[in-house]
């Protein structure tokens, strides 16, 4: 504790209980705290009655933030990154979604803001470090530090972090990685913080209601054929981009269950099959690589690989393509519904290595 004394934390503030307890367990040990809420980019109107803003930072969000800080007793900060995320975050989401790809704003999120603008300011505010909510462990060595899972593998949220840089972990602590969600709970409850009934959202933040919805709003109907794996016209479809592989629902097509299997978007055709089987893949490609270490290692590497937050570790070999400077993955067992667009990340023991874009 006397060790941290002096030491200026710049700590990210959502108004929820992960966050909150973030800022007290470093108040405890002696940092000099600053709470800080980003503003973010919201879809709706808000002069009409009905709007939804940005769950991340609604104004509810940051009325529970405030008041944390002052049980904490630490200065409070609001930073307006609206414009920023709308560029960096929602214009990519939507971009890749019209390329035919399925994006994690998350990942995006995270590099371009969270560990980028806000560590840049905290920087020129002379912090020694910025601190947030994400269940992930930092290990730190002489000359390297690493990234691990968090101790709560239901909560760890390391997945969403494979972009971050050496020069970016020297500078960030998470402070509830060691611990259970549960035990951050009741830190809640004994530090009487304001969280009774508040739910955490799993949906994309700015998106107000469904994805859909969301998606027509921002790009157009673009008709084409929808296809068995002979290439039989089954149907029609209103645009590549509402789509998902390994989607079931809202095909529209009778006589199914029938999942998205493919896209062929040079003849803007969805593939579509009914035998779940043929969503099974061995092996995919990715690209956009970052290795935490900052040194690719020696290939090809045996590694536990994550293809979605949710999904399993599994059993992989990476590989790289010298010619085309690409690298490949090879599951032990095949995988469902490998999605051009997400995250590919990488695992040895608790240890996270990397990760790249699926192509």
């Amino acid at each position: 504790m006397e060790r941290n004394k002096g030491r200026k934390v710049v700590c990210a503030m959502s108004g929820g209980v992960d966050s909150s307890v973030a800022a007290a367990l470093l108040k405890k040990e002696g940092f000099d705290v600053v709470g800080v809420f980003m503003k973010f980019w919201s879809d709706e109107d808000h002069s009409a009655k009905d709007c939804d803003y940005n769950r991340c930072c609604s104004p509810e969000s940051e009325r529970r933030a405030r008041e944390v800080a002052s049980i904490l007793e630490i200065p409070f900060y609001v930073l307006n990154f609206k414009n920023e995320f709308k560029k960096r975050v929602v214009d990519y989401f939507l971009k890749t979604y019209k390329k035919g790809s399925t994006p994690n704003p998350c990942v995006v999120c995270n590099k371009e803001i969270k560990f980028g603008m806000l560590l840049e300011k905290a920087i020129k505010l002379q912090a020694d470090f910025i601190a947030t909510g994400h269940y992930a462990r930092i290990k730190r060595k002489k000359n390297e530090v690493s990234l691990l899972r968090s101790q709560d593998r239901n909560k760890d949220q390391s997945y969403f972090l494979w972009t971050l840089s050496q020069k970016q972990l020297e500078k960030v602590l998470f402070p509830i990685g060691n611990y259970l969600r549960s035990e951050v709970e009741k830190m809640a409850e004994k530090l009487k913080l304001p969280f009774e009934g508040v739910k955490k959202s799993q949906e994309v933040c700015f998106v107000p209601k469904t994805l859909e919805e969301f998606l027509s709003k921002y790009l157009k109907n673009k008709a084409g054929e929808i296809v068995d794996r002979k290439g039989k016209t089954v149907g029609r479809h209103s645009g590549l981009w509402f789509y998902t592989l390994g989607q079931r629902k809202r095909i529209g097509l009778s006589g199914g269950p029938y999942y998205a299997i493919d896209k062929d978007f040079r003849r803007n055709r969805l593939i579509v099959s009914s035998n779940e089987k043929d969503l099974l893949r061995e092996e995919l490609v990715f690209t956009e690589v970052n290795w935490i270490s900052g040194k690719e290692p020696d290939l090809p590497l045996e590694v536990k690989a994550k293809i979605r937050y949710r999904s399993q570790s599994a059993s992989a070999v990476i590989n790289k393509d010298q010619k085309h400077k690409v690298y490949s993955l090879r599951f032990k067992v095949a995988q469902r519904a490998v999605t051009p667009g997400q995250s590919v990340v990488f695992y040895k023991g608790e240890e996270l290595l990397g990760g790249g874009i699926i192509l």
